[in-house]
């Protein structure tokens, strides 16, 4: 038998960046992995003898199609369409589709690379995907948008099912877009069928649903406290963004106690220092799911402080709760975080923190949350819905917070099984990627060569 290769870890990255050129976002994704797994491969020479990493980190199937839409005047547009089935080796693809104009093929080979360890962490049978479109929703017609969806959907439905792939919401993909999809899946197929997660309450949606991967994060975050004693009770918190994600963590953080005093959207940051209350909070769910407003206009109504073009992480708080997007706190921001003394970042937003940022938190031996382990509730609750569908019932609100609250219980138990050190600090990072590599990878291997 041949011996059982080292991981060079600066030759794999150069072979994958050589073989995937210009898709910043996956080389880093990929690169943060190897790193916390690099020791274990060696310990555990069978992932290795098998080549575990390299199919691991090659999708099985990519999908790329071209959408024409009709706009409201009457002109063709065309847009493009992706789907990445990265791993199904414990479950059907899962993983939502975003639309926006950023949207390219690095980007969800990341998101869909992370979706691969997030969804084996949640302990449910999914495997991982992403997809979407360089469509931007902003500023068209429902009209518009379900004419797009229409026409999306009308290649997309080829490729996915209850039992193959199952997509989600994400950016720009909310229950609108949902509707849209889905109704023009069931015209095709002539199917009602769990095919998509994000769905109404009324046509087999789940509670607490959109509230999940908000309501997930800080729950997560919670779990990290209690490790030092700490809760989220009075602590001053940093919330960016004020989309899906960052309007529940805010009610969640409410709910325990503790005071937000920062929104952002892509134009800036406000920063309420009396809080952001339960009142507050129903203005800002109407300022942007309704009127899809600003969120300086918040700062014009309340009189506070609006920092244009700027990041909120620069004010002083104990808590920061990134929930806006990819590489947002970079080695800076994270060294005024620490500075300012702030004990805990757990990521609601996919990889918001760049490399530095990462080491800065690891260095310093603050609470850090990795966004693979702690945004896992969104998928979580997306996997109860699927649950729910295939066994034609709705459970109760209280049900399914429960079952969300016992697996990000269970995701943190994981990162402590893989990640706690000598001296007692919790690595999440590792914890989370060693602990999500292991199922997928076992399965792999248990399949033969897939």
């Amino acid at each position: 038998m041949a011996p059982t290769p080292f991981l060079n870890a600066d030759n794999f990255i150069a072979e994958l960046k050589a073989k995937n050129p210009a898709e910043p976002e996956y080389h880093q994704a990929v690169h943060e992995v190897i790193m916390s797994l690099a020791g274990f491969l060696e310990e555990h020479p069978k992932y290795q003898n098998a080549a575990i990493l390299e199919r691991i980190c090659e999708p099985e199937r990519i999908i790329i199609f071209r959408i024409p839409w009709m706009n409201d005047r009457g002109e063709m547009k065309v847009n493009r369409g992706f789907r990445i089935e990265m791993n199904s080796a414990i479950g059907p693809y899962k993983g939502g589709l975003r639309f926006h104009p950023t949207v390219n093929l690095g980007i969800l080979k990341f998101l869909a690379f992370e979706q691969v360890f997030k969804n084996s962490l949640t302990t449910l049978p999914m495997g991982g995907g992403k997809g979407g479109s360089d469509f931007d929703p902003k500023g068209k017609s429902d009209n518009e948008v379900m004419r797009f969806c229409q026409s999306f959907m009308t290649e997309l439905y080829r490729h996915i099912g209850h039992n193959t792939d199952v997509p989600a919401g994400d950016i720009g993909v909310g229950g609108r877009e949902i509707g849209f999809l889905f109704g023009q899946y069931k015209r095709i197929v002539n199917e009602f069928t769990g095919v998509l997660t994000g769905k109404g309450l009324n046509w087999g949606g789940s509670l607490i649903r959109p509230e999940a991967t908000g309501y997930g994060n800080v729950y997560f975050a919670q779990e990290m406290l209690k490790t030092r004693n700490e809760s989220i009770k009075d602590k001053r918190v940093l919330v960016s963004g004020s989309g899906n994600v960052a309007q529940y963590t805010v009610e969640k953080v409410i709910e325990l106690g503790g005071k937000v005093i920062t929104l952002s959207d892509s134009s800036g940051y406000i920063y309420d220092p009396a809080g952001i209350n339960k009142e507050k909070l129903k203005y800002v769910l109407y300022l942007k799911n309704i009127k899809r407003g600003r969120i300086r206009e918040y700062a014009d109504k309340y009189g506070v402080k609006y920092e244009e073009g700027m990041r909120p992480w620069s004010e002083k708080a104990d808590i920061a709760l990134p929930s806006a997007t990819q590489n947002e706190i970079d080695e800076e921001d994270a060294r005024t975080l620490i500075n300012n003394g702030c004990i805990c970042v757990s990521e609601g937003a996919n990889m918001p923190s760049t490399p530095d940022a990462i080491q800065l938190y690891l260095d310093h031996e603050i609470l850090f949350g990795p966004g693979k382990a702690a945004n896992a509730g969104g998928v979580a609750v997306s996997g109860l819905e699927m649950t729910q569908n295939s066994m034609r019932l709705n459970w109760t609100r209280e049900e399914v917070d429960n079952r969300l609250q016992m697996i990000m219980h269970s995701i943190h138990k994981t990162c402590i099984k893989y990640g706690k050190k000598d001296n007692g600090y919790v690595n999440y990072v590792d914890g989370a990627n060693i602990g999500g590599f292991v199922k997928v990878a076992d399965a792999m291997l248990a399949q033969g060569a897939v």
